[in-house]
């Protein structure tokens, strides 16, 4: 789920932000998916690229993953 962040610093949003709104999505999205007899959806949410990011942001993605499976289990 690229560009998450790039579309909150575009809004002057913390980047946080941005990746809270882009897991927010994913229900909505599987959903749609799932109506128009999509059988399996593959997500991408976080790459090796990642692990590049400050520190705190990439717990932050953890946590904010984490959060969602737990949520959608």
């Amino acid at each position: 789920m690229d560009g998450n962040g790039r579309w909150a610093r575009n809004r002057g949003l913390p980047r946080s932000v941005g990746h809270r709104r882009g897991v927010d999505r994913i229900h909505p999205v599987a959903l749609a998916c799932s109506r128009r007899g999509v059988e399996c959806l593959t997500l991408y949410a976080f790459s090796t690229e990642n692990w590049r990011r400050p520190g705190a942001e990439v717990s932050a993605l953890l946590r904010l993953l984490a959060t969602m499976i737990d949520d959608e289990a």
